[in-house]
């Protein structure tokens, strides 16, 4: 990455997402910033073209995931949707149940805030990879 990312990167890189290397393509880190029984926060940092495979946040009640955008530039789509692109200050909101992927743009790294929204039996289901051809034509 570069100096001026990593200024802007106002909650660190991290260490190298590596529990979760196999749901993404590419490089990504993680800074846990709050733990359990609170709600979730993590800052995850994408290198440059990295992204996570598409997936789903299950829950009975309650759920879903909300993405604070801080740093660099990324893409987040659902299912059968246009991509959005995103930027520091761009704040996404995730329904549970809803088929979605997110991560950098091929030529910027990109940073964000995951926040895990507390629910009732709630789980991830990892999915298929992003197609690459659809992800380098964005």
């Amino acid at each position: 990455m570069n100096k001026q990312f990593d200024e802007q990167n106002l909650f660190g890189r991290g260490e190298e997402n590596v529990a979760y290397a196999a749901y993404f393509t590419g490089k990504s880190y993680l800074n846990p910033l709050t733990g359990a029984p609170a709600p979730l926060f993590f800052n995850v940092t994408f290198e440059a073209g990295c992204r996570n495979n598409w997936h789903i946040h299950h829950a009975k009640a309650g759920g879903g995931q909300i993405l604070l955008c801080t740093a660099g530039s990324g893409w987040y789509q659902e299912w059968g949707k246009p991509a959005r692109s995103l930027a520091p200050g761009d704040v996404v909101v995730i329904p549970p149940e809803v088929k979605h992927w997110h991560g950098a743009k091929a030529d910027s790294p990109f940073a964000h805030v995951a926040v895990e929204v507390p629910g009732t039996d709630c789980s991830n289901e990892w999915l298929e990879r992003v197609d690459d051809a659809a992800y380098f034509a964005l």
